[in-house]
Parts: C-alpha cells; sequence; structure tokens
C-alpha cells in the first residue's frame, strides 16, 4: 500500500486490531503474544496484526 518504508513501519508496524470489537491500537509484538495486552474497548486479549492490502 505504502510506497515509502517509513509510512509503512508507521502505518502497521506494531498496529494490532482486536478480533472482537476490530478496535486498533499500538502494542509491542512480545506483549501481544505473552498475553499482556488487552483491548481498551472490551478487556480482550484476542489480537490481530493489521493487515496490509
Amino acid at each position: 500500500m505504502a510506497k515509502i518504508a517509513e509510512a509503512d513501519s508507521r502505518i502497521f508496524g506494531n498496529v494490532y486490531v482486536c478480533k472482537d470489537c476490530k478496535h486498533k491500537m499500538k502494542a509491542q509484538p512480545l506483549k501481544v503474544l505473552a498475553g499482556k495486552v488487552s483491548c481498551r474497548n472490551c478487556s480482550s486479549t484476542a489480537l490481530r496484526p493489521k493487515r496490509k492490502k
């Protein structure tokens, strides 16, 4: 989508989407894998990376 590497890392880097309420947030990948990060909106720990279209 983005042709510039800096823009690509800013838009997609460390951005996760809640699988339940589709809320976006920035978080560190190791904390997401460990289950220490929860959604601010619904308190779910089911997160996925933002998709690149």
